[in-house]
């Protein structure tokens, strides 16, 4: 068999990266993105999701400890201003506390809250498909802790076919799991002080180490602070606080589901 030819030294090298077609993604950059995203609101997360914000149009895939629920101090800001039209949870946990949303910039108005009365997760999945066909929704938030890679792909049609945001929220120990999922995300909190993010799955290299990001969004905290009492005077005798005293405002974002009469 005869050898193959050698190259052309008149011919430029196609894998030089400034040389690669605009679409073709390289494993050691973040890629570029194939359909819209939006802002995440923190510019320290954005520089390190493809395309700078959440995906539309794709499954975004949030794994909590059982327990925890940082899904609102991350995704409030985008869900915020992700339009006008309706955003849809989906068997939630919680029912979330409204005027603190909308004192945060999402309105009341558009949260529709749908709920799955099954064990097995079948209506949950059912209503997300649904929601994410409607024309008129912006996004669906969806809890589906028992739920299989083939009924992802699933939403993750339907997410793609029909523009949406997609969030689906399941237990950390999912993450060993196949997922057709293009983001997926590891919350916790660190210290409490912080909200800690470890980025398991996106189109680009691997993370050395977690994201840090406030554990309390700025709204809230300007909210908070408006509300600290003012500094005594100095010629004003000083006032222990008593277990009964409040010494400082609380805001409760979520609020545990009612029973039903």
């Amino acid at each position: 068999m005869s050898a193959l030819p050698a190259p052309s030294p008149d011919l430029p090298d196609r894998t030089a990266p400034g040389l690669l077609r605009a679409d073709v993604w390289r494993a050691d950059a973040l890629a570029a993105p194939r359909a819209q995203t939006l802002s995440s609101g923190d510019t320290a997360l954005d520089a390190q999701l493809p395309g700078g914000g959440w995906p539309v149009g794709a499954l975004t895939e949030l794994l909590q400890a059982p327990g925890v629920h940082n899904e609102w101090r991350l995704l409030l800001p985008a869900l915020a201003s992700s339009g006008s039209g309706p955003v849809v949870l989906v068997a939630p946990p919680y029912l979330p506390f409204a005027p603190a949303l909308q004192a945060q910039g999402l309105q009341a108005q558009r949260l529709l809250w749908l709920g799955a009365p099954d064990s097995q997760g079948t209506a949950a999945l059912w209503l997300s498909e649904q929601a994410l066909r409607c024309a008129a929704v912006d996004a669906v938030l969806a809890w589906l802790p028992q739920v299989r890679p083939e009924q992802l792909r699933r939403l993750q049609w339907a997410a793609a076919e029909h523009h949406k945001l997609l969030f689906v929220l399941r237990p950390s120990a999912a993450q060993t799991q196949a997922s057709p999922a293009v983001l997926r995300l590891l919350l916790d909190l660190d210290d409490g002080a912080a909200l800690s993010l470890h980025i398991l799955k996106r189109r680009g290299p691997p993370l050395d180490g977690p994201l840090h990001l406030a554990a309390r969004p700025a709204a809230l905290l300007r909210v908070l602070a408006s509300a600290k009492p003012a500094p005594a005077a100095e010629s004003a005798p000083s006032l222990q606080a008593t277990p009964t005293q409040s010494t400082s405002a609380h805001i409760a974002v979520l609020q545990p589901r009612r029973a039903a009469p």
